[in-house]
């Protein structure tokens, strides 16, 4: 399973043996099951994760209802950024909607990795950049896009996100009440 990682990383830059060691030694695997919360509003975030096996969804809770925003699949990764970087409580959810394997990593690893191996900073770096800018693509979708473009968009670039995930949260997600998204797959299918 590590080797998906370092075949990621591998995909931005060629890693030494050293430095693939150096990964190794410092990661950490863990299974989480369904249903289970990552991390919860008002909590700070301590930890990244990088999806093995399985989907994480990030939801916020606006009026009693869950909104979600973005799901996290294989050779993703899953960050609260502004909650991790600034420690500050975050505003939303993070949950497995799968049975989920994830790499597991924290500040204190990172800090050690860079110090031990300086290219691995720069890895990091285009990461980050990569992430930022989905983030980015995905948030102004919410401004410019109707609920129907949003499910089209999943539908053409995650379609297996269709089959993976229940239909009430892909509502949430396009933005619109478990109903209206019956009408819209209608609509579309007819």
């Amino acid at each position: 399973m590590e080797q998906k990682l370092l075949s990621y990383f591998s995909r931005i830059l060629p890693l030494t043996q050293e430095e693939i060691d150096g990964i190794v030694a410092t990661m950490t695997i863990k299974k989480y099951s369904k249903g289970t919360i990552l991390l919860s509003e008002g909590k700070i975030s301590s930890e990244a994760y990088f999806v093995l096996e399985g989907c994480v969804r990030q939801y916020f809770l606006i009026d009693g209802q869950e909104k979600t925003n973005n799901f996290f699949t294989e050779e993703q990764w899953v960050i609260s950024m502004q909650s991790m970087a600034n420690s500050t409580p975050s505003k939303h959810f993070l949950e497995c909607c799968e049975d989920s394997l994830l790499v597991v990593g924290n500040r204190e690893k990172e800090e050690l990795l860079y110090r031990q191996f300086p290219k691995l900073e720069t890895i990091s770096r285009k990461v980050m950049e990569k992430v930022f800018a989905e983030q980015q693509e995905l948030s102004a979708s919410y401004f410019t896009d109707t609920p129907e473009e949003r499910y089209l968009n999943l539908w053409r670039t995650r379609p297996e996100l269709l089959q993976r995930i229940p239909q009430y949260i892909i509502a949430s997600y396009v933005g619109v009440k478990p109903e209206s998204l019956s009408r819209i797959r209608r609509r579309l299918w007819l």
